[in-house]
């Protein structure tokens, strides 16, 4: 069981020992997106390790270096997009990882990000970090002009590489595993290095008191096997169809997390599911409380589970990164991919009770304590003295550039906005879809 106190890891240092260099002198920023939870959470999780180093931090959300709210319309699109049509998302993410490079309408939205993700770092700054494929594709051709002069990183949150997150003119691209880093790898990516996950440092293993104490505080039941089923901050995918499935194979109780869709909980109390949360702030305690994650994306919360001791199923995943995210992860073996609902039980059975369950947990505690950490990469290629990051005057966009791109832009991000009710009409008139697709991915260039 997760709560064994041999599978504790072995203490970290406190911020208070990581050995400062240079502290107030070397500045790094780091550019993440809200879209969902996981790329903010592993920017987090990056601050805290590079500030216990000593660099000081920015945090910035490429959401907001886009013009004119695009950013905020490309998320919605692409939330309306997952829990509307799924299927239409799925064809969209399949044909932009096909292409060798971003299509016209991502190019004009990601040039369009260019001059706000100069103006918005600081003139010290000696090295950029991007969490986001968006922010990589910007810092990447902002470093092949020569309009970003210190070093750029892309750390791979994700388990798949899908292609937009590899960017020429980004210095390294750091990975949490092997198995991203060879998918990166063979796709040109420079610098490829497993530098490890970052997770919030109360991810550990319960001992016996603290599994207890927190089905107590999460009003959980004190006994019996509790699977933990999360569907990221949004709430998305078959949750319902999952819960249910989990509770008619007896082998666990299932505890739902359903993020920011408050009315999903509710949807599950009245089908009978007792323990469904909407957001959730104790992450950590609620995964103390249970013995198993059933996760569909395949994102930083199954990184979080590793760390607290609990093996990972994949099931009902959602789209596009759900499925490549659950197929890295069961080729790394590090979590099952149940295709077939008929295994969900007996699967959930070899993890609680079995030898397979005592490998995951082993294999996930071991991703965590089996490289340097992504700070080490990082550090090794950022130099001593500080670089200004933003470009001289004479190299600003001029404004009738600055108008332009902002035009392109608007169009651009109504565009993708058409794109999901096309994908709503796949099924009976594919050619529309595809008209869209091919587009995004080059073909209309």
């Amino acid at each position: 069981m997760p709560y064994r106190d041999d599978l504790v890891p072995e203490p970290v240092p406190s911020p208070s020992a990581a050995p400062p260099q240079n502290p107030g002198t070397r500045r790094i920023a780091i550019i993440s997106a809200g879209v969902g939870a996981g790329h903010d959470g592993a920017a987090a999780g990056l601050a805290q390790r590079l500030t216990e180093h000593g660099f000081r931090v920015d945090r910035h959300d490429f959401l907001d270096l886009l013009p004119a709210q695009a950013g905020r319309l490309l998320c919605g699109t692409y939330h309306r997009m997952l829990t509307w049509m799924p299927e239409g998302y799925q064809r969209l993410y399949a044909a932009t990882d096909r292409a060798a490079r971003p299509g016209v309408v991502w190019r004009a939205l990601f040039r369009a990000a260019e001059r706000r993700t100069l103006r918005a770092l600081a003139p010290d700054t000696c090295a950029v970090v991007s969490t986001y494929p968006g922010a990589s594709q910007v810092l990447g051709a902002l470093r092949r002009r020569g309009l970003l002069t210190v070093p750029a990183f892309t750390y791979l949150t994700d388990f798949s590489v899908h292609a937009l997150w590899v960017a020429p003119g980004i210095d390294a691209h750091l990975a949490v595993h092997p198995v991203p880093a060879a998918q990166a790898h063979a796709q040109g990516a420079a610098a490829v290095t497993v530098a490890g996950p970052v997770t919030d440092r109360r991810f550990i293993p319960a001992t016996a008191g603290q599994r207890a104490a927190a089905r107590d505080r999460f009003a959980l039941p004190g006994h019996g096997p509790l699977a933990l089923l999360v569907a990221g901050s949004w709430g998305v995918g078959p949750v319902r169809r999952a819960a249910a499935e989990i509770q008619e194979t007896g082998v666990a109780v299932p505890v739902v997390v359903c993020g920011r869709n408050q009315a999903l909980a509710d949807q599950l109390r009245r089908d009978g599911i007792e323990h469904a949360f909407g957001w959730v702030d104790d992450m950590p305690g609620l995964m103390h409380a249970c013995d198993v994650l059933v996760q569909n994306a395949g994102g930083l919360t199954s990184l979080e589970a590793f760390a607290a001791g609990l093996p990972v199923v994949s099931y009902r995943c959602i789209p596009g990164h759900g499925h490549t995210n659950a197929a890295a992860l069961d080729e790394a073996g590090l979590a099952a991919w149940i295709r077939d609902p008929a295994a969900l039980g007996p699967i959930l059975a070899e993890l609680l009770h079995g030898p397979r369950g005592e490998d995951q947990r082993a294999a996930g505690l071991a991703l965590h304590r089996s490289a340097p950490g992504p700070t080490s990469a990082i550090a090794a290629r950022t130099g001593p003295q500080s670089t200004p990051g933003t470009p001289t005057p004479s190299r600003r966009f001029p404004a009738r550039r600055r108008i332009a791109l902002t035009a392109v832009t608007v169009t651009a991000t109504a565009f993708l906005g058409v794109a999901a009710p096309l994908a709503h009409a796949y099924n009976e008139t594919p050619a529309r879809f595809s008209a869209v697709a091919h587009y995004l991915d080059g073909d209309g260039r």
